[in-house]
């Protein structure tokens, strides 16, 4: 029983007084088991809403009252030396980053993440770790960062990353490793969608070039300042990376083996580089056939040739390990030959081998197959490009009628001058249909008729109601010029009226 309950208790019981009402209160939470649970931050650490920092505190172990609501925690920089079972006296259902590096942590028991299982981000970096255990990081399927850099690993047991189905990046550069951890990812339970990994300044010597063309595709693979040994393969894949401007290679291409320096350049190069102009690049070949596809950029005729890599589609194949039931071979001169060719085999093929040089992004290392009918297979991008011509012509259209209801709109609402009587002064309907529209409203009401400053528009001539049945005079005698004349700044009138300016003066 906690000490303020039992100092509530004593106090109820002494002279045989009642309870008060916040003791029976405590007392009836206590019976039906709800204990009150005050969030407060531990002295060594700072705390900022759901935010600890317990950092660079010499902490050998965890303060026992560590909030719970916490989603990050940070205990880098202590004197953490294992992380057993109970290394947390509760769990953090709300924890996403856990912070433990630059510790002393040489031990990491099974399920001693176990309190933490929505756990995003894993920091245990710069800490004393050797090896990894099966099953170390078990029930964090969560998790999608793991910083393990900065360690002495030197081995990685089968199953150590099991359950962390969601890691997208792994950090394990600055161990000791000499073996490429493969089992990362082809081991059951491990992570399904790495796309990071980090192995710079470990001890590897050799790493497998055939897996790391198929796993490149998939993610960024760092393994710069490694003691890798240059051989002709391991400069295929640097020249073939380089091609596709692949970034760890690009970012770090001076702490990378193989120079342009390098005696073995030139020995590869010499074997079966050849600066030919490339053929065709479209190979085309009906269903169930064979074909052949000789590697671009390849001296021809050419009987051997160092180890040549085929990046394809679905797998990668090389000439010194074909598979005897798949249908893609390659031959010892580099030439990729597809037995019983199957639709799924279109795409695109790129040839990797030691060329000797740097290929610009420009020349193509790769060839495009397509297996059925050449037409068939481009069709779905025909029909893209037919509906996006089909929407354009639609929206000319739309976008035309649009302009042509403004233009509709604009003549029939624009206000016309209208054609004065110089006898009566009262407004009538303009001779022959002629309409004049007025630069300035105010000569409407003005009646004032200049020969600057007008636009005319003509429609066809037809006769008014009022002089229907009466013959034209000539308008000499009235005032008025005839319906045909010149103005002063030469434009011509014709079917209107207009007021000689001698006349009404």
């Amino acid at each position: 029983m906690s000490p303020t309950a039992s100092q509530l208790l004593g106090k109820s019981n002494v002279g045989g007084s009642s309870c008060s009402p916040a003791a029976a209160a405590l007392l009836l939470s206590l019976c039906l088991g709800f204990l009150p649970s005050v969030a407060t931050c531990p002295p060594h650490c700072l705390c900022a809403s759901d935010i600890i920092s317990c950092s660079g505190r010499n902490l050998s172990t965890l303060p026992f009252d560590l909030p719970s609501y916490a989603t990050r925690l940070d205990l880098s920089h202590n004197a953490l030396t294992a992380l057993c079972v109970d290394w947390i006296s509760q769990p953090f259902d709300r924890l996403a980053t856990l912070v433990l590096s630059r510790n002393s942590i040489s031990r990491v028991d099974v399920d001693a993440f176990a309190v933490a299982p929505h756990l995003l981000h894993l920091d245990l970096s710069s800490n004393r770790l050797t090896v990894l255990n099966s099953s170390v990081f078990t029930g964090l399927k969560e998790l999608k960062e793991l910083l393990l850099f900065g360690n002495q690993i030197i081995q990685i047991n089968p199953g150590a990353f099991s359950d962390l189905h969601s890691l997208q990046r792994l950090y394990l550069s600055g161990n000791r490793l000499m073996d490429f951890p493969l089992g990362l990812y082809w081991e059951p339970g491990g992570p399904r969608n790495l796309t990071f990994l980090d192995l710079s300044y470990n001890r590897l010597s050799r790493v497998p070039i055939q897996n790391l063309l198929s796993l490149s595709q998939k993610g960024g693979i760092y393994l710069q300042e490694n003691p890798l040994v240059c051989d002709c393969a391991l400069l295929a894949l640097l020249e073939y990376w380089m091609w596709k401007q692949y970034r760890p290679l690009v970012d770090f291409r001076g702490e990378y083996p193989c120079r342009d320096d390098s005696g073995l350049v030139s020995e590869c190069s010499q074997q079966v580089a050849s600066r030919m102009p490339l053929e065709e690049q479209t190979y085309q070949v009906e269903p169930g056939k064979w074909l052949q596809v000789p590697c671009p950029g390849l001296a021809s005729p050419a009987t051997t040739s160092p180890e040549v890599f085929w990046v394809t589609p679905r797998t990668v194949v090389n000439s010194s390990t074909n598979d005897p039931n798949s249908n893609i071979i390659v031959f010892t001169n580099g030439t990729l030959e597809i037995r019983s060719a199957l639709v799924e085999d279109s795409g695109m093929y790129g040839c990797v081998t030691a060329r000797g040089y740097h290929h610009p992004p420009s020349e193509p290392l790769e060839v495009r197959v397509v297996v059925g009918n050449l037409s068939t297979t481009s069709s779905s991008g025909l029909a893209h490009r037919s509906s996006a011509e089909h929407f354009n012509t639609a929206f000319t259209t739309l976008a035309s009628c649009v302009v042509s209801i403004i233009l509709v709109l604009l003549y029939l609402y624009l206000t016309p001058c209208r054609c004065r009587d110089g006898r009566s002064g009262g407004a009538r309907g303009c001779g022959g249909r002629a309409i004049i529209l007025c630069s300035d409203p105010r000569e409407v009401e003005s009646g004032q008729r200049r020969s600057n400053g007008k636009r005319v528009a003509f429609l066809e001539p037809q006769a008014e109601d009022s002089d229907i049945g009466v013959p034209k005079s000539p308008a000499v005698n009235s005032g008025h010029a005839t319906t045909e004349g010149i103005l002063k700044n030469g434009s011509r009138t014709v079917g209107q009226t207009l007021t000689d300016p001698a006349h009404m003066a």
